[in-house]
């Protein structure tokens, strides 16, 4: 049998290629999604599903991406259209942005969500209040919930979902490194997750039991990262389509042994993963024979910035959110790094020191993952910096010692060489580091209010000479485990209620001149 798989020309016409199963690729990426779809007997269906993931509570592309969901069915012509998301939809544990977040599935038409780790900033009381207005199905194989939560009976294993006839079998896996992701939330109280090979074998039984249903095409919405989305695929039978997430990769068109594998039977699977913070969503056309086996695969990743917020979508938000306030104005920006995780990032590095600032401490620490956004030249106003840091924790003063600085740092300078460069770097303000892209940290200076420097032994840090240290609960509690996991560490002095964007906003309005975004050394990074 030969798997049939279509790229798209420069003239942005359909162009088919036939390979057998074990040469399948597709060497274009389409700019937007497409509406065409392959012919086919009439014994097969045609399907088109747009998937989105990993949106991180990114607003002003969630508005983009109702416009291109009306596009896609406006537009796309196959016998059944399905709208599927893989988790991360939401970010933190603000309710009104999470209502956001949970509004926007439902205005997308959004039939299913896998459970994600950022699903789990909110507590379980929240965030099951946050699912009463859903009209999709949150997914997880995976997990198990304690009886006496508020998120009982909120996470289902899979759905069927028939549309024209045909019967589809839809089964969602969360994130088995979920407490690493999400810290000591309450969340993770109630909630347990098994590990991957456990994961495995519960989709492989879930994957049968629908299958002696008469289900003979299987869609997993899944959060469990790309190395386990490629065992679940080469590691089981049945399933057709894995829709990815957590990693931020992105699958462009279809690649063997990529996105594009073989189930232990023999049977192709289509696997797929559309970046982060909802910069793309992607629109998978397919062709399924009367067995339930893809015969033709077609994938394509639209960029959400090439689309318009319409002012239908913009007003629903701000009906929710508020109309934001405009507290200043940016006057340049330097470049926002490729990856911020593992980069010395200049719209970071504004937010640690406003965090400094605006708390009067010694030093700031920031995990570079927490900065999904950048600036731009023009007005800023709160919801542009609510987008560059999302995820509303609670600031805290800590008094440190330069050993649990100097551990933490180099937790995050492992990241040059863990995969995914997870956790990410620890953005400073009043320190100054050199890091290898090995991950060794070569050295690191304190720079006091007066700006005098002082050097930091890296190799022996004193664990009585203390620092006031600005950073939020997320960091302080041992999130990625940058400190030691301890709900109730000693060392914090001082908790605010307010998240680094409020404290943000406040130095940007203290600001005599409009703003510039520059570029410094403060993390140098040494190439080996």
């Amino acid at each position: 049998m030969n798997l049939v798989v279509n790229a798209v020309n420069k003239y942005g016409s359909l162009q088919q290629i036939s390979k057998p199963q074990t040469n399948a690729t597709v060497p274009k990426i389409q700019t937007q999604p497409i509406s065409d779809t392959f012919e086919k007997s009439k014994d097969e269906t045609s399907v088109g599903i747009f998937y989105i993931a990993d949106l991180h509570g990114k607003m002003t592309n969630m508005e983009r991406i109702c416009e291109m969901a009306k596009l896609f069915n406006n537009t796309n012509k196959s016998d059944i259209k399905m709208k599927l998301a893989s988790g991360d939809i939401i970010l933190g544990s603000s309710p009104v942005k999470n209502k956001v977040a949970n509004d926007f599935l439902n205005w997308v038409g959004v039939e299913a969500n896998a459970l994600g780790n950022h699903e789990l900033d909110a507590t379980p009381s929240a965030f099951a209040e946050t699912l009463k207005d859903a009209k999709y199905k949150l997914l997880a194989i995976n997990v198990e919930v304690n009886p006496n939560s508020p998120m009982s009976g909120k996470i289902e294993k899979s759905m069927i979902k028939e549309i024209n006839g045909e019967k589809f079998g839809i089964i969602g896996t969360a994130p088995s490194d979920a407490l690493e992701r999400v810290g000591t939330r309450e969340s993770l109280e109630d909630i347990k997750i098994d590990d991957i090979d456990t994961t495995i074998k519960k989709v492989q039984e879930e994957v049968n039991n629908l299958r002696a249903q008469g289900i003979n095409k299987i869609i997993i919405v899944s959060h469990i990262g790309k190395d386990a989305d490629k065992r679940l695929a080469q590691e089981t039978e049945g399933i057709d389509v894995i829709l990815g997430a957590h990693t931020h990769a992105l699958y462009k068109g279809i690649k063997e042994n990529e996105s594009l594998l073989y189930s232990k039977s023999g049977e192709p699977v289509i696997l797929t993963q559309a970046g982060k913070d909802g910069e793309f969503a992607g629109v998978l056309n397919l062709v399924f024979n009367k067995d339930g086996i893809i015969t033709k695969a077609q994938n394509n990743l639209a960029r959400t910035g090439n689309f318009t917020r319409k002012l239908q979508f913009k007003t629903a938000v701000e009906s929710i959110i508020g109309k934001p306030e405009v507290v200043g104005k940016i006057k340049s920006a330097a470049p926002n790094p490729e990856n911020r995780l593992i980069e010395n990032n200049p719209h970071g590095n504004f937010i640690v020191d406003a965090m400094r600032k605006e708390l009067g401490t010694d030093v700031a620490l920031l995990n570079a993952a927490n900065i999904r956004g950048y600036f731009v030249e023009g007005d800023i106003d709160v919801r542009r910096i609510n987008d560059i840091t999302p995820f509303e924790d609670k600031m805290m003063i800590c008094e440190l010692s330069e050993k649990q600085i100097v551990d933490a740092i180099k937790v995050g300078a492992k990241s040059f060489i863990n995969p995914g460069n997870k956790p990410g770097i620890i953005l400073v303000s009043g320190l100054e580091y050199s890091v290898t892209d090995k991950g060794e940290l070569l050295d690191l200076y304190y720079i006091d209010n007066n700006g005098n420097k002082s050097k930091i032994d890296i190799n022996n840090p004193s664990e009585t000479r203390k620092f006031t240290v600005a950073c939020d609960d997320f960091f302080a509690l041992g999130g990625d485990n940058y400190l030691p996991v301890n709900p109730k560490p000693d060392y914090i002095k001082q908790t605010f209620e307010q998240d680094k964007n409020v404290y943000t906003a406040n130095y940007i309005k203290k600001q005599k001149e409009p703003v510039e975004i520059k570029a410094d050394d403060r993390i140098k990074i040494v190439k080996s």
